[in-house]
């Protein structure tokens, strides 16, 4: 396997993300951002409009449309309602974040198998995982990104204007910013180029003065049309959710400046090499290109600082600090590879047994602890229990003994398989958790709609998740504290378990009301109201 990915280090990066994440990309059950996303593709492709995007029928401008047109055109490959389809262009901008990351690092004159290290370590921390599931859109603006600082860096790094490289980063800051507004700018983008200025400093910048006023036009072109477009075609909605959006950032969610400390924990499996590849004064002395690690350093903790700024925190917020991180630890893993087989130190040996130790006992101790966790479910998922149970129990002995031996790159290797082993053949595990058996999809609501001749109505917004499932519009006649009844001598109400008293007595002068069925989304034991809809008759007297 070494010898293999040393060779072929992109066919090796493509091996990790595709198996990792495209076996079993439609098992996690979709999230409320998903479902935002996913009915906005959906309704594009329903009302034949790509550029005035909605969900449940009312505009929808909070994110821009790139990610939505992409996700639309994999739906018409493989089907709209189809998570694989979906989700499939999220992964694919992992891989090319996996891509840019590898290629940056050589500009930065690492060589290749360091390189694919940086990528290796990027694709397999948590956050850069989870965020697939948790919220699409920012994999598509960081990629992009990253892609675009590929290109800018060689042309900070040439003495004369490179006009190809810098047209390429202006195409691809545009496509960032047409994937979520000017969120990687700020995350990403400028936190590289203050860690660049003060690792390699700007070189000819008089003579590169009109290029880069060029490349801020050009990508502000390509990034903003749309913007422009909806404020004229549509004004009065983008002001309102412009203006809310903005309001956000320092009114909601609002965390303390501390919030983000913590942030090297994100990468999972990593987190300890993530913190020692902090320690400065520690690394800087064993690292040999001394001023890319100054650069990854200074870009993690500039990137950090920058989005400690912002009021409004949420932990996905730190994706992009992942990126120079994984950079960062890079270094202090090939420090390793190198040095560890003649380390004595126990200050320097006694954490990397510890981090990669713990690794494969839990790996060693899965099939037994496994069986207790799943026991309940093991009839419906013993194949996969026991794939896994032999897939990871095998690296765990082997991840052990190679690091008896103080194989540090074998351990690494090993550690990136344990990850694909879990997502290969352990994600279907998950499934054992969707224990709700009060679980009722909403979809139903059809054939009701259609046997008994009415139309549904929301009391409140509906729940992403709800509406996605029901495949159609529900449209909220609560407003402002004001019900909009109706017209229609009958009709259906979703309603909120905590709305059914007050909706009985504001109708109930003029209207009966029957109970037809409850719908619940909660898949697992935990009991999450807003998924949760009472179905009402609603009949004039």
């Amino acid at each position: 396997m070494l010898n293999f990915a040393q060779k072929n280090p992109l066919v090796t990066i493509s091996i990790v993300v595709l198996l990792m994440l495209l076996i079993h990309l439609d098992v996690p059950n979709i999230t409320i951002m998903e479902a935002r996303n996913f009915i906005t593709a959906r309704e594009l492709l329903q009302n034949n409009d790509w550029l005035l995007t909605t969900m449940n029928g009312e505009a929808r401008y909070q994110k821009p449309p790139l990610p939505t047109w992409l996700t639309a055109l994999s739906g018409i490959s493989f089907g709209i309602q189809s998570l694989f389809a979906l989700r499939l262009p999220g992964v694919l901008m992992v891989l090319l974040l996996a891509f840019s990351l590898y290629f940056l690092s050589l500009k930065l004159k690492l060589s290749k198998i360091h390189s694919l290290h940086n990528s290796l370590i990027l694709v397999t921390s948590f956050y850069v995982i989870a965020i697939i599931n948790e919220a699409p859109w920012d994999i598509y603006t960081h990629a992009f990104m990253l892609t675009a600082l590929y290109f800018l860096f060689q042309v900070l790094e040439s003495d004369k204007v490179i006009w190809k490289q810098l047209i390429y980063s202006a195409f691809f800051v545009g496509c960032s910013i047409m994937s979520k507004g000017p969120v990687s700018l700020y995350a990403l983008f400028l936190p590289f180029l203050i860690s660049y200025g003060i690792t390699f400093k700007f070189k000819n910048l008089k003579k590169k003065g009109l290029a880069f006023i060029v490349y801020i036009v050009l990508f502000l072109l390509v990034g903003s049309w749309w913007f422009v477009y909806v404020r004229i075609a549509d004004a009065d909605a983008f002001l309102k959710i412009a203006s809310k959006e903005t309001g956000n950032w320092s009114s909601y969610n609002v965390k303390p400046f501390y919030y983000y400390w913590s942030f090297f924990t994100q990468s999972g499996l990593w987190t300890i090499p993530a913190f020692i590849s902090l320690l400065y004064p520690y690394l800087i002395k064993r690292v040999q290109y001394t001023k890319a690690y100054q650069f990854s350093f200074w870009w993690t903790i500039i990137a950090v600082v920058l989005l400690s700024l912002i009021p409004e925190k949420k932990p996905r917020y730190l994706m992009p600090v992942l990126i120079p991180l994984a950079i960062n630890t890079g270094f202090y893993i090939q420090y390793l590879i190198e040095t560890f087989s003649g380390l004595k130190n126990k200050k320097e040996t006694i954490p990397v047994y510890f981090n990669f130790g713990l690794i494969s006992t839990i790996a060693i101790a899965f099939p037994i602890a496994g069986y207790f966790v799943f026991n309940n479910s093991l009839d419906t998922f013993l194949v996969s229990y026991i794939l896994t149970s032999v897939a990871v129990f095998s690296i765990g002995i082997a991840m052990l003994k190679k690091l008896i031996q103080k194989k540090i790159q074998s351990v690494f290797y090993l550690t990136i398989a344990f990850m694909m082993a879990i997502f290969i053949f352990g994600l279907p595990l998950s499934k054992s958790f969707n224990k709700n058996t009060e679980y009722q999809a909403i979809n139903s609501l059809h054939s009701i709609e259609q046997n008994s001749g009415f139309k549904t109505y929301s009391v409140g917004e509906i729940t992403p998740e709800l509406l996605w499932d029901y495949n159609g519009y529900l449209k909220n006649i609560f407003l402002n504290n004001h019900l909009l009844i109706p017209s229609e001598e009958k009709f259906g109400l979703l309603i909120l378990n905590k709305d059914v008293a007050f909706i009985k007595k504001e109708l109930a002068p003029n209207y009966n009301l029957k109970h037809l069925k409850t719908y619940n989304l909660n898949v697992g034991s935990r009991k999450k109201e807003r998924l949760i809809r009472q179905l009402y008759l609603v009949t004039k007297k």
